[in-house]
């Protein structure tokens, strides 16, 4: 079956909404294909908890970009975490992909960023990849609707007031 990636102009969007309508879309990696499951959303410098809190870096170079970009990283010198930048270029925020409920090629629960990038085989090498018009690595609408709830984002010591964090109720 043939997907269509979302648009860009899906990603430009303000980063709330987008991160949770990003709840049950299909993500496409290669062989891979799963349903998102569970997002946060990280936006601009007076986000304490977002990687550009600090300004432009090499490592946050990406998020000032173009919507529609792939920003992977690596924490704890471990994990890496899958990130989808949204809204204006010059305006830092992006989408961090937390849980998967993989579909193919086997059916399997990813539930964690780091969790999700080690199966997926996704690392710094994907970081600023253009997902819009790939047919290896994308994201599509396939009209799976979801119940979505929010808590405060998770694993971070700043930010922890906003409920950013969106989780679908599968």
């Amino acid at each position: 079956m043939n997907f269509e990636s979302l648009p860009r102009s899906f990603f430009e969007q303000p980063t709330l909404e987008v991160a949770e309508n990003l709840l049950g879309k299909l993500l496409v990696f290669n062989e891979f294909q799963g349903y998102i499951t569970e997002t946060e959303a990280y936006i601009g410098v007076d986000d304490p908890a977002c990687h550009a809190a600090r300004g432009k870096t090499p490592r946050t170079e990406i998020m000032f970009g173009k919507a529609g970009h792939a920003y992977v990283y690596m924490i704890y010198g471990m994990y890496h975490c899958l990130n989808f930048v949204t809204e204006a270029v010059d305006f830092p925020a992006a989408v961090l992909i937390r849980s998967l409920q993989l579909i193919k090629p086997e059916p399997h629960l990813l539930d964690g960023p780091g969790k999700l990038c080690r199966h997926l085989g996704m690392n710094k090498n994907h970081n600023g990849l253009d997902i819009i018009g790939s047919d290896k690595f994308f994201v599509a609408d396939v009209g799976k609707k979801l119940s979505v709830f929010t808590t405060p984002r998770i694993g971070i010591k700043q930010g922890l007031d906003k409920p950013w964090r969106f989780v679908a109720q599968v």
